[in-house]
This record gives structure tokens, sequence and C-alpha cells, in this order.
């Protein structure tokens, strides 16, 4: 099976100041027409152009709100933190349906079970208009993660809501947020559950130069014999930051695809879905997810402890925290390290 995935390259509009849930609300779903007009036009022109028909289709990091970067945690999810059964995701689901495919993207939600808090979230919608994968980022510097409140939202969502993997017709589909391309064991997490192609939504400095970010997609591609469909923003509405270098990524670590700067969707590439699953039943040194010994370094990892897990729980509650919680907790993780002779 082949067909073509595509990287959204747009500019990620900000939360305007004084917006109100409403007005937010009406912002965010107007915007969302206009990217689905976006792609629209992305996909015409790809088919046009003589590729495939495209069935993926992959958003930036925080589209619809850019990052909270001056109001509080509760503040926030009161304004502009999506529900997870709201309008928002019903539009979501309206334009995939339209579309004829696959949506990811990545956006704040909020949670019933965990009042005040939100998660970063990427999300996959599927043609039928169903939201067939909802991924919560793990690491983050300064907002709430389902590690925070780990033994809660364990006993909730189960480790399989933790490392989602969506099983569908254009492959097994997994999500990873942000910089947490950077960290293998997210990637490999999903791997172990089936992963073949990673979504990735992203709002990251470019350049002509290899980042630390881009460098990553292309390891985690090719250690877990995956497609890495990576989506930067085309940079923040009042910033100059944070554009340019989506980019589509093939299972041997190979770039097919590379955007410039600015809004575009330059970066599409067709998917070999049938090529990637006969490399990783294929023997051979290279067959790296095949190769591992991963009781070895699970015991490493039972026997270390850094960042400490149920940092927002007291009890079976989870409390909202201020911005300084999270510099004050690295602050003493690297202090106990110190002592403990690790850096």
């Amino acid at each position: 099976m082949t067909y073509a995935a595509v990287a959204m390259q747009m500019t990620a509009r900000s939360v305007a100041p004084g917006a109100t849930r409403d007005t937010q609300r009406e912002s965010m779903l107007r915007h969302l027409t206009d990217v689905t007009g976006q792609i629209r036009g992305a996909t015409a022109f790809i088919t046009q152009y003589g590729g495939a028909p495209v069935r993926l289709a992959v958003l930036p990091e925080y589209l619809f709100t850019s990052y909270p970067i001056r109001t509080g945690i509760s503040a926030f999810a009161e304004v502009a933190a999506w529900d997870m059964r709201g309008p928002e995701y019903d539009a979501l689901g309206k334009a995939a349906q339209d579309l004829n495919l696959f949506l990811a993207g990545n956006a704040y939600e909020r949670d019933p079970h965990f009042p005040g808090l939100y998660f970063q979230t990427s999300f996959i919608v599927a043609p039928s208009g169903e939201i067939v994968l909802r991924y919560r980022r793990i690491n983050s510097m300064f907002a709430p993660t389902p590690h925070d409140v780990w033994s809660k939202y364990l006993d909730i969502y189960g480790l399989d809501g933790v490392f989602p993997v969506a099983r569908t017709e254009i492959g097994n589909l997994a999500a990873i947020a942000s910089e947490e391309i950077l960290y293998p064991e997210i990637a490999r997490a999903h791997a172990l559950r089936g992963a073949e192609i990673f979504v990735h939504s992203s709002s990251e400095i470019g350049g002509p130069r290899r980042t630390h970010k881009m460098i990553a997609k292309q390891a985690r591609a090719f250690e877990n014999l995956a497609y890495v469909v990576s989506a930067n923003t085309a940079g923040i509405d009042g910033y100059a930051s944070a554009d340019g270098n989506s980019m589509v990524v093939d299972w041997k670590g190979q770039v097919l695809a590379e955007a410039g700067a600015g809004e575009t969707y330059t970066a599409f590439a067709d998917i070999d879905l049938d090529g990637l699953r006969t490399a990783r039943r294929k023997p051979g040194m290279t067959n790296y997810l095949a190769r591992q010994r991963t009781e070895v370094f699970a015991a490493a990892y039972a026997a270390a402890t850094v960042h400490p897990a149920g940092s927002l729980l007291d009890g079976d509650i989870a409390r909202v925290p201020d911005r300084a919680h999270f510099i004050e907790t690295q602050e003493s993780i690297i202090s106990r390290l110190a002592k403990e002779g690790l850096i």
C-alpha cells in the first residue's frame, strides 16, 4: 500500500488578550475552517503533481492557541483548552470526513478527571470523523503531564492510554509531541506496541543547519524502522521564531521531503507501507527493532528514579501548580542527582 502524507506548515495563532472562552472558541473554529481550506488546496496540488492520494495530513503543535506564555494554568485551561468531547473535535471530525483523510494535530485539552489542569494532547481523527488516537505529552517543561498525576492517571486510562497506537487502514499510527522527539524512550514505547508511522506536531527553531530535533527525527525513524511525519509551525503570530523544516522521514532515516520557511505544504512524500513491513520482517543487522533486548534495559530503568512521578497529587486529588513548580522540581532533581554523583 502506498499513499501520500503531508506535513502542513502553518502559522500558529495566539490567544488574544482579554479573550473569553466564547470568543476564543469562535476564533479557533474560524481558524479551523481556514485550515481545512488550506489542506484541501494542498491535497489537490499533490494529487495533480502526480503523487499518490493523500491519506494523512499532520498539523503543527498548538496551532490554534500557541503556548500559554503569561497565563496561569487554570486560567488558560478555562479560556483556551479544548474539552474532550467539545465542538473543536466535532469540527475536526467534519473536516476529516470532508477531506477523506486522517487528520493529526495537537492542542491543549481539559480532562474532567483533573479539574483546573490541562494536558498537551496530540490527536488523530479518522476519515469517519472518529477520534482514533489521543496521546498526552509525557515530557514537558512548564505544563502538567500524565506523569505528574501518574497513579491516578494509570487507574483511569491504563498504560494503553499512555502510549496509544491506532491500528488503521493506512498503518499503525502513534504520536510524538514536540520536543519529545528528543527522548528515544517515547518513540520506542510506541514502536514496541506496533507503531509504524509517527505523527510529530512541533513548533521549533528551524534553519539551514541540522538542529537537535532534526537529527532526532531521523534517528527515531531508523532506530524504530518507522516513518516520521513532522509538521512545524510557520512561526507564531507576533513572533518571528519557530519556523521551517517540516519533513517526512522514511524508516531508513532518509529525509524524503523538507520544507523551507513560511506557510507551505512542500513537505509531502509517499508512504510505502508494504516496504516498511517487509523491512521489519527481514532478519539482519539493520533490523534494530527486532534486535532489542528489552529486559536488560527494563532492569536498569527500574533501578533509577530521575523525575519523580505524581508531583501534583495530594492523595487522589490533583492540585493546580503555579509555573514556578516546574523549575523548582527540576532544581531539586539536579541537586539530588549531583549529591548521588550521577551528574
